[in-house]
């Protein structure tokens, strides 16, 4: 499950996404840079092989480490896309495009929002979407809903099968696992009706939408983007930590927040990696997690040059290792309410600060940012020795048993 959703204010647009997937599935923040003529004919995507571009946009995506493409991203023409699981009548196992798949090829080769609607229809038409999309469930696969946006205006399209609906949306838009658009598309496939298209009612399905409590996230998002009466990376930020629960215990929550924490058959899934980008026709800022659970983590900057703590090189995609580190802290917390009062209230007296250097601008500022991040995390981290062995929640012990991320574990090896 995720949660994805824009912002359209008088000087920028803020986007902003949660990637909900299953617990043991690290998802690095990654860097790809631009290409210019490439003569690969083709390129071998996560289940098929499809035809290959001369040049490319520089990437930097936060991307399930098996997988080739990724959950959200943002490119150097300052375009950012993130996808949605979207359980259509046509979802198939059979090989195809994944919506991961369609997120990197349209950052890779659109140079505004618009032109990444036209790339990513194109893509779909020819070869399809399909195949497993779980990491260790691969008999979970889904069709995909995405929302684009650039410095200038935002697009939701969604797909089912080759078919697909695309709209230009308002002032702000949110999309949660279910379809939206029914006949409000400002273009769709051409085997749909232009007038009356019919997707959502066409497409949609009834129950994966209702135990994913997909309308319920997106209410809530779009209640609190409705709040917002100067965007701010504060804000933003707490869209993406939203929990519709009080209890400080993340096990009380439901399919019903935008911030998820796994517990329980229902509820299998839990965000996993997070995005805010703010998008001016002139600059591009982007913070990620890089990191599960945004309430229990720190938004830290990155850009398509020089060296940032949030990022993986490629060749330690799968070992993940910042993923990996914060995930021993995530799960410790988990199971000690003090640590998450601590990690919560420090996070937010740094994460101020990270903020107000990141509007100040500049390499200096963001550097700084960087590093009141990366250091903010090493010390929760050594703090950990001074804490007594966890025993994590029953369903937790289960995940722990199969990835081997017990902190009740590390602490006997201390």
């Amino acid at each position: 499950m995720c949660d994805t959703q824009v912002l359209i204010a008088a000087d920028a647009v803020w986007f902003a996404k949660n990637s909900d997937r299953e617990p043991s599935e690290p998802q690095p923040v990654v860097r790809y840079p631009a290409v210019r003529g490439d003569g690969t004919a083709r390129v071998r995507v996560s289940h098929i092989e499809i035809g290959q571009v001369p040049d490319r946009h520089a990437t930097i995506l936060s991307q399930p480490a098996w997988c080739w493409g990724a959950e959200m991203g943002v490119n150097d023409a300052g375009v950012a896309i993130g996808n949605e699981a979207i359980f259509s009548r046509r979802a198939t196992l059979a090989p195809g495009l994944l919506g991961m798949d369609l997120v990197r090829l349209g950052l890779e080769r659109a140079d505004s929002a618009r032109r990444a609607v036209e790339v990513m229809t194109a893509l779909l038409e020819c070869y399809g979407q399909g195949g497993p999309a779980g990491y260790q469930d691969r008999r979970f696969c889904y069709d995909n809903s995405f929302l684009i946006a650039d410095g200038r205006e935002a697009w939701v399209l969604e797909t089912a099968g080759r078919s697909w609906a695309a709209r230009r949306v308002g002032d702000c838009y949110a999309i949660s696992n279910a379809l939206t658009l029914d006949d409000e598309a400002d273009a769709v496939s051409s085997d749909l009706d232009t007038t009356k298209p019919h997707f959502r009612s066409r497409f949609d399905t009834r129950l994966m939408p209702f135990f994913a409590r997909a309308h319920a996230r997106r209410q809530l998002a779009l209640q609190g983007l409705s709040r917002i009466r100067t965007p701010s990376w504060m804000a933003m930020a707490a869209q993406l930590r939203a929990h519709r629960h009080t209890d400080s215990d993340p096990s009380a929550g439901s399919n019903g927040d935008v911030c998820m924490h796994a517990a329980g058959f229902i509820r299998r899934h839990q965000t996993t990696g997070s995005m805010l980008v703010r998008l001016k026709p002139d600059r591009i800022d982007a913070l990620f997690t890089g990191t599960s659970a945004p309430c229990l983590s720190i938004f830290r900057p990155a850009a398509f040059e020089g060296e940032w703590s949030v990022l993986t090189p490629q060749t330690l995609r799968i070992e993940a290792p910042l993923w990996r580190r914060h995930e021993w802290l995530h799960r410790w917390a988990l199971a000690d309410a003090g640590l998450r009062e601590r990690l919560r209230a420090t996070r937010e007296v740094v994460e101020r600060q990270i903020f107000t250097l990141v509007d100040d601008g500049g390499d200096d500022a963001l550097r700084r940012a960087d590093r009141l991040a990366a250091a903010w995390h090493k010390v929760m981290w050594e703090s950990l020795a001074t804490l007594a062995p966890p025993r994590l929640p029953r369903h937790w012990r289960r995940i722990a048993a199969r990835d081997g991320i017990d902190p009740a574990r590390r602490a006997q090896r201390r």
